[in-house]
């Protein structure tokens, strides 16, 4: 069945990330006008968060009731790799966040994402990684401090830029040796 509550909680988080990112970046829009910028951290934070938790449950609720699906397979990575850009180029418009570090975070998951569907299509299994997943809720845990503007936004994401690159050289390296 296409259309499960595992697709449907994926495709909701490929709305939210646009959402989320005009709350960041047009923070002028007519729309918006009178609200103070702590209220467009608070509901791009929501925003956010709601959009984190639907990927924990989609996946959790596919695994548990046997939902997987290839149309899931798809959107589900689409729709985190989404959320992610927007967060990330939402952060740099309102100069939170080094745009060296999105870019090297960028860079990786752009880079890996292309390699896993080089594994795919060679047959074989590409399920994330103990240290992809440690990477997740480390670029979260960076997205929601620099969302927030709270202290230790930037540190979050240098540590981030690290934890990010290290599991990109895992894929990597685990690629190599398989082969």
């Amino acid at each position: 069945m296409i259309f499960n509550l595992p697709n449907i909680l994926a495709f909701s988080r490929l709305l939210m990330a646009p959402m989320m990112l005009w709350l960041l970046a047009y923070r002028d829009a007519s729309v918006l006008q009178g609200l103070h910028s702590s209220w467009l951290d608070f509901f791009a934070a929501l925003v956010f968060v709601l959009a984190s938790v639907t990927d924990f449950f989609d996946g959790y609720i596919a695994r548990k009731c046997n939902q997987i699906t290839t149309l899931g397979k798809i959107i589900d990575p689409l729709a985190d790799k989404m959320l992610t850009l927007a967060a990330f180029l939402g952060l740099v418009v309102l100069g939170r966040a080094d745009v060296i570090a999105i870019f090297l975070i960028l860079s990786r998951e752009f880079f890996i994402t292309g390699l896993r569907v080089m594994i795919v299509s060679e047959g074989k299994d590409v399920s994330a990684s103990w240290m992809g997943k440690v990477k997740t809720v480390a670029q979260m845990f960076a997205i929601g401090f620099l969302t927030m503007d709270w202290p230790g936004g930037t540190l979050l994401l240098w540590i981030a830029v690290a934890i990010t690159l290290y599991s990109g050289y895992e894929y990597i390296r685990d690629y190599i040796k398989g082969r």
